[in-house]
């Protein structure tokens, strides 16, 4: 499936999640139901910036700095999540990203130029996956 079509069937995924976090009723508390709206937000964020990874990679003849620019991008987004989660699953989600994400910053800086970013792919659905409810 191409990136794009990727990108968009995830959006459409943290939209239906969205709206399904609008519809929980309000005995489940606005922190609860404000945290779990940030991260369905970062993670559709992260989902934006895995995209721009993979379009990096490959283009990287072209601009090697965009793939960096893309790993910093999903690094600020994992702390974002990181600071306003309690949630295990979704630290264990952010932590296996945040590996992948270190996997392949090591592969650019030992001069791999199409590091394999499919870890960084994979790691991102399952954090989509936890912050759905």
């Amino acid at each position: 499936m191409p990136a794009r079509r990727r990108s968009r069937h995830r959006r459409l995924a943290v939209l239906a999640a969205a709206a399904a976090l609008i519809a929980v009723p309000a005995a489940a508390g606005c922190s609860a139901v404000d945290k779990a709206l940030d991260c369905v937000r970062t993670a559709d964020a992260i989902a934006d910036s895995v995209v721009d990874l993979q379009q990096a990679v490959e283009n990287a003849a072209n601009d090697p700095t965009q793939a960096s620019e893309a790993l910093d991008s999903i690094d600020k987004n994992l702390d974002e999540i990181s600071d306003k989660t309690d949630n295990a699953d979704v630290s264990k989600a952010v932590d296996d990203l945040g590996t992948a994400v270190d996997n392949v910053r090591t592969s650019i800086k030992n001069g791999d130029a199409t590091p394999n970013v499919e870890p960084v792919t994979d790691a991102a659905s399952e954090l989509t996956k936890v912050c759905t409810p």
